[in-house]
């Protein structure tokens, strides 16, 4: 894969000082991880909800002298949620900002489709959504906060393969839509971000073997670049963050444009001089 210049690193502004972020499914090099040392650099205490302990990530932010918890959640079981939010009133935890990151992803022909395989994509990146929002609601009423869904340019554009992943990332873009609508006036925004390709071990194996004609065809999609989980980090810090108070309800493409390429219209008239 060609690569880029990783994104700057700055000071940060100390947008989370005082405020507590869950952030389901995060590995050191994953999008979740990206996002959880952004926000431990702005300040933000950390609750890390995963299936296995991130070891490396939680070492990284011992050593930021972030304030960082983890608590096994596996969002595919149905009592996960409510298991997580008896551990936190146990543990005197209270969250500003849920960010649903888990997810996982499994390419197929349609037709040949297996049937543990999608449900297994479906419970996790939608369903695990849809219960993670629900059970830590009353969480972020009392503190007037925010959710953020990490969706996927799948679930905007048609997408050969993924079929099943690309619906639940529709799905959960609807999900982001109906529940701003329906707790803006209890002053809770929700929020998604849609990625293009970024490089991460998820994506690693779409990428490995590529043809040169495909690649082509991936440069296109990506007229900025393919991007790094710190990209991701920046848009996500930018909308849970008190700058974005007047943003709900929206599900940010990054690193793609939505466009119809039409070929570009022949201009007839004589230079001007």
């Amino acid at each position: 894969m060609a690569t880029r210049a990783q994104p700057e690193t700055m000071n940060r502004e100390k947008r989370f000082e005082g405020k507590t972020v869950a952030i389901t499914g995060p590995s050191l090099h994953g999008i979740g991880g990206a996002i959880a040392l952004r926000l431990a650099e702005e300040g933000a205490s950390l609750l890390l909800l995963a299936l296995e302990k991130p070891l490396e990530l939680l070492d990284r932010l011992e050593a930021m002298g972030c304030p960082a918890e983890y608590l096994v959640c596996d969002v595919a079981d149905p009592q996960a949620a409510n298991r997580t939010v008896d551990a936190m009133d146990q543990k005197q935890i209270a969250i500003d900002v849920l960010i649903n990151n888990a997810g996982v992803d499994w390419s197929s022909p349609f037709h040949s489709m297996d049937e543990v395989r999608w449900r297994e994509i479906v419970e996790v990146n939608f369903v695990g959504v849809l219960r993670m929002s629900q059970a830590l609601l009353p969480h972020l009423q009392c503190r007037k906060g925010v959710i953020v869904n990490i969706s996927s340019a799948t679930g905007f554009s048609g997408t050969v393969g993924l079929a099943a992943y690309g619906a639940s990332k529709a799905a959960v873009n609807s999900l982001t839509q109906s529940l701003a609508a329906e707790y803006a006036d209890r002053k809770v925004r929700v929020v998604g971000v849609a990625p293009a390709l970024v490089r991460t071990p998820m994506v690693a194996p779409y990428v490995e073997n590529v043809t040169a004609e495909d690649w082509d065809a991936i440069q296109r999609c990506h007229p900025l670049g393919i991007g790094f989980p710190e990209d991701v980090a920046a848009a996500v810090a930018f909308l849970a963050s008190g700058e974005a108070r007047w943003i709900s309800g929206v599900t940010l493409p990054l690193g793609w444009i939505p466009h119809w390429p039409m070929p570009p219209l022949r201009d007839e008239s004589p230079p001007t001089p």
